[in-house]
């Protein structure tokens, strides 16, 4: 059984002023892991910080979280590739979970399932959003999932394979239904969501909100992809 805290792990952390999240949730981070900060144009110095903090930092002029997310995982070189939020509401220390079930062969891509420990962590209007979202995914890809969150852990490889082309709020979306196509087992593991420091840039905003709804319509519009051949769901 591979032993997922000395197993090559690059933990990618799409980040946009977390200054003040970033010494908790990088020393959540197993230490023989290694930790990809992507700032996507802070102002509160989160790249410095980060980077003292013992993180690699890439700047990412492009906005948008996709474009974070794929910039980390173009840096990435291990074998498995962590997501996780960088905003403190989400603990990277649960990942080991993650990259097991993966590396066990159980699974192709583990999603955290956000349960929310205080009231407020997890607004009424977003969370509602997401319960629509995930009955979508199941109506265009069978998968009977219940959170569509950005914690989550695959191999690079596979990954890279899914031809990722979101770079705005649909890119987990877009993740989650290209696995899908491509024949991807897809489970689901229950992680506690903590309130996050600061003002989310998403759900936190109407024109978040509004730009999300619509990076994930034109993801559900997209024709299925071709599955890369030898990806993680060739069995």
């Amino acid at each position: 059984m591979t032993d997922p805290n000395t197993t090559a792990v690059d933990v990618v952390l799409p980040c946009l002023d977390e200054a003040g999240a970033l010494p908790w949730v990088l020393e959540r981070i197993p230490p023989t892991w290694r930790a990809i900060v992507v700032d996507n144009g802070s102002s509160d110095g989160s790249g410095t910080v980060a980077r003292a903090l013992g993180a690699t930092v890439v700047y990412q002029p492009e906005r948008g979280f996709g474009a974070a997310c794929q910039a980390g995982l173009l840096k990435a070189e291990a074998e498995f590739v962590c997501f996780c939020d960088c905003d403190a509401s989400l603990d990277p220390g649960l990942l080991p979970s993650f990259v097991q079930e993966v590396a066990d062969g159980k699974t192709d891509l583990v999603l955290g399932r956000r349960r929310p420990l205080a009231r407020g962590a997890w607004p009424v209007h977003a969370r509602a959003g997401n319960l629509a979202l995930s009955r979508m995914v199941r109506r265009r890809t069978g998968l009977r999932l219940h959170d569509l969150g950005p914690m989550r852990a695959a191999r690079r490889e596979p990954l890279l394979g899914l031809g990722l082309t979101d770079r705005r709020s649909g890119y987990p979306l877009q993740m989650v239904v290209r696995a899908a196509d491509a024949g991807w087992r897809v489970s689901e593991v229950d992680v506690p969501y903590l309130p996050r420091t600061g003002k989310s840039k998403v759900t936190g905003t109407w024109r978040g909100t509004w730009h999300a709804v619509h990076d994930m319509r034109a993801v559900f519009s997209q024709p299925p992809a071709v599955p890369a051949p030898g990806g993680a769901g060739a069995r």
